[in-house]
């Protein structure tokens, strides 16, 4: 099967088409709620909690979500935490067409959507190796991201438009689009019978851990991403900019929110026709520095387009980590391991978005959101600098699998 021959594959079509709906759902559903939130409290600290409380359910159900991505139908699973952010998404609409939005209610939502979330991820991408060839894989992880940015490009700015007309027609959106996302989940092949697990105690439930502290390389490549995105991402403080340094509307925060996607598809279409192949581990420590880099830029940006062109920027760099990190978990983990090691590896993406949402509203909240965004862009650089000195294996690696360096 050549790369291009992907998207005639039905059921990665369906995969590729899921993975749209989803994020563009989900893209939806940010912009309004975040900018609902700060329109209610006008508080950077709850922008953080909101993150926190979506990280939360990662941390919660950990052990569990690893368990049931390798013991059930990964289509089911996927299929249900659509359905269930569908949901949050039809509640958004009436409480807000009753006019019962509040705080609270928006914290709890964020709880019920970071759990379906949390579920969801390691059965997504435990789908895939299921769904092409190995030698594939790495083409197909980066045209799955293209399915992602491209939505992202598109529906924060539809979003941020939907919401400046009425925030119930958003949120309306937001659910049709995880249903269809939920449907397609049943064009899928139906995965091969989960392995007997031995045991179903701590041990079992504790593997995946284990597997990745026993594997340098993918230890370094998911720790890296979890303290470079932890300490440089700024998506929490995005409706701050928009409204008070760069002086725009919900459209504003629509397009801060598309920018860093337009970066991550152009790469990501490169990446799925042109593969990484040699020195990856340069290649994705060199992304890292320019992640924090257009975080600094982005930081110190008075300039809407100048502040655009660092997410961007920002967007790409992040893409080919990204791309690589997956590869690397995918193609070093055994099928009947996948569900555990990839809720591993989701606890470490979520600590780096959405614990780093929090972290980001609570130094904001202390030093100003300029100055943390710049101090978080700075971390990332010193971060990057640190992880090629602990792990130079890591650094001096040339092949995606093992058996290519």
């Amino acid at each position: 099967m050549k790369t291009d021959s992907l998207f005639h594959h039905r059921p990665f079509q369906a995969y590729w088409l899921s993975r749209i709906f989803t994020a563009a759902g989900f893209q939806i559903l940010a912009v309004a709620t975040a900018w609902q939130m700060y329109s209610i409290t006008g508080s950077a600290l709850d922008l953080g909690l909101v993150g926190l409380l979506e990280f939360a359910p990662r941390v919660l159900f950990l052990l569990q979500i690893g368990m049931v991505a390798d013991r059930y139908d990964r289509r089911l699973i996927t299929a249900a935490t659509k359905g269930a952010q569908a949901l949050a998404g039809l509640i958004l609409c009436v409480l807000t067409i009753r006019q019962g939005m509040t705080r609270e209610v928006l914290f709890a939502l964020a709880f019920l959507l970071g759990t379906a979330r949390a579920f969801e991820m390691p059965s997504m991408q435990a789908l895939l190796p299921n769904i092409v060839p190995a030698a594939l894989l790495p083409s197909a992880i980066a045209a799955a991201a293209s399915a992602m940015q491209a939505a992202t490009i598109v529906a924060p700015a539809l979003g941020g438009f939907l919401f400046a007309i009425g925030p119930a027609q958003t949120y309306a959106l937001s659910a049709l689009m995880m249903l269809i996302a939920c449907i397609l989940m049943f064009v899928l092949p139906k995965p091969p019978p989960a392995e007997q697990l031995a045991s179903k105690g701590l041990d079992h439930l504790l593997a995946g851990f284990r597997y990745i502290r026993d594997h340098k390389d993918i230890l370094g490549a998911i720790s890296l991403d979890l303290f470079a995105v932890l300490l440089g991402g700024a998506t929490a403080l995005l409706p701050i900019f928009a409204s008070e340094i760069l002086k725009t509307g919900p459209w504003g925060l629509g397009l801060l929110r598309s920018a860093p996607a337009v970066g991550a598809i152009t790469v990501s279409v490169l990446l799925a026709y042109f593969p990484l192949q040699r020195q990856v581990g340069k290649k994705m420590f060199v992304a890292v520095f320019l992640f924090g880099v257009a975080t600094i830029i982005f930081g110190l940006s008075s300039s809407i387009w100048l502040s655009l062109l660092a997410l961007v920027l920002l967007g790409a760099a992040d893409m080919v980590s990204m791309v690589v990190r997956g590869a690397l978990v995918q193609l070093e983990t055994p099928d009947h391991m996948r569900g555990r090691v990839s809720a591993v590896n989701g606890l470490f993406i979520g600590a780096s978005n959405q614990l780093g949402e929090f972290e980001s509203g609570l130094t904001a909240h202390w030093f100003g959101p300029q100055v943390a965004v710049v101090l978080g862009g700075v971390g990332t650089v010193l971060v990057a600098g640190l992880w090629i000195k602990w792990f130079p294996n890591l650094w001096h690696r040339d092949g995606m699998s093992r058996k290519d360096d």
